[in-house]
């Protein structure tokens, strides 16, 4: 069964670090995003990755197989591209999507005023 790569990309980087705040503000995404993706990751695979502990996560022994596994199948992969690697965004292209503005009620000529509004006086 095929898992998700951004899944696997965070996994790994979390279990290297083991440190889930410095790990988000790597990946950019939030926190709660990325403890997201470990919690998907473990219900798609039905197991326990991490210990549940209060102040570090440690890897259980499924944990650590699966990092080992996962070296190796990301190391074989082309890479993600650029900045977009763990925002999930899959277009490429990177950055927001902007509204055209169109030419709306635009004047024909510069400094008339546009139809239907009254010029205000100075």
């Amino acid at each position: 069964m095929p898992v998700d790569t951004t899944l696997l990309r965070r996994f790994v980087a979390v279990a290297e670090e083991l440190d889930i705040v410095r790990v988000a503000k790597n990946l950019n995404v939030s926190r709660t995003t990325l403890m997201k993706s470990i919690a998907d990751l473990e219900a798609e695979l039905g197991v326990a990755l991490f210990e549940p502990a209060a102040d570090q996560p440690w890897l259980t022994e499924a944990g650590m197989a699966l990092l080992a596994d996962s070296k190796g199948l990301l190391a074989s992969m082309p890479p993600s591209g650029g900045p977009s690697q763990g925002s999930g965004n899959t277009s490429g292209s990177g950055g927001k999507a902007k509204a055209s503005k169109g030419k709306g009620r635009k004047p024909a000529v510069k400094g008339q005023s546009a139809p239907g509004k009254r010029r205000q006086s100075r």
